[in-house]
């Protein structure tokens, strides 16, 4: 799979100055073009652009190619016409059964992309942590998530292998999401990041952009949530560097890094139509 990636990162960047619409400088704060990434839309999540990154070697992710969001149950008429000229035409949800059925994406008619999902029950067992939940702080709940972040790349290698795999074939413009688009979706996009080349400090960034663009803790939580304190409510809600920082200790110990690790995880399993 290596060579798909390189083809991969040779599609979807070009050369600096070259077709690449406000570059963000390897090593910027991805603040600097954060009021551009978003995507003005009215529902939805923490939809981004992943465009405009600079790689290592000088090129420029291309814009209006990759997208990365949470759940777009909420998405209004008005988002739908604003996607429909994004020309998006494949869809990567890893969203596990019971999400998709209880926030559906009701594409409209005529406009429906491409939609790739799985079958499947969440694993939220390195999450389970003891006693009350109303007894957890913050350090307990980022200990438990930074325990979870690697199994995710063993519970979705098949899911991102079709995914890349989406991308080698040329159907783009892509979006991926999950719920919060956060998780799932934030070890995607550092993924994706990585093989195209992006500095491990900007793809880190990127990630982090999800505190800032994502949908708060309830204000009024109710269930689960009502339990929790604020600190550990918000440490569920949003993201942490070691997270992330997980993941890559995962994949740096391979002996090819994250390229080398993308190219040997088992290519079975993944999306069905």
């Amino acid at each position: 799979m290596r060579g798909g990636l390189i083809a991969i990162a040779v599609a979807l960047a070009v050369p600096a100055g070259v077709g690449a619409s406000a570059p963000v400088p390897t090593g910027a704060p991805v603040a600097v073009a954060a009021h551009t990434r978003v995507l003005p839309l009215q529902g939805g999540r923490n939809f981004r652009d992943l465009g405009g990154y600079r790689t290592a070697d000088g090129r420029t992710v291309k814009w209006g190619l990759l997208y990365r969001s949470g759940q777009m149950h909420d998405l209004t008429a008005a988002d739908y016409a604003y996607l429909q000229k994004l020309g998006i035409r494949t869809v990567c949800d890893f969203r596990d059964t019971r999400e998709r059925t209880g926030e559906p994406t009701l594409w409209p008619a005529g406009q429906k992309p491409k939609v790739l999902s799985d079958d499947y029950t969440l694993d939220v067992s390195a999450m389970k942590l003891p006693g009350d939940p109303a007894t957890w702080t913050h350090d307990h709940v980022v200990t438990a998530m930074t325990a979870t972040y690697p199994q995710l790349l063993d519970q979705f290698n098949g899911q991102y292998r079709r995914m890349f795999a989406e991308l080698l074939a040329g159907d783009v413009p892509l979006a991926f999401h999950c719920t919060a688009g956060k998780d799932r979706t934030g070890v995607a996009a550092a993924l994706l990041l990585t093989a195209l080349g992006v500095p491990r400090a900007t793809v880190i960034e990127d990630y982090l952009l999800s505190n800032r663009h994502m949908a708060p803790a309830p204000a009024h939580p109710t269930g689960f949530w009502a339990k929790l304190s604020p600190e550990a409510a918000r440490a569920f809600a949003g993201v942490d560097r070691r997270y992330i920082d997980a993941v890559f200790a995962v994949t740096d110990r391979h002996p090819g890094g994250t390229m080398g690790y993308l190219g040997s995880v088992p290519a079975e399993g993944g999306m069905t139509p």
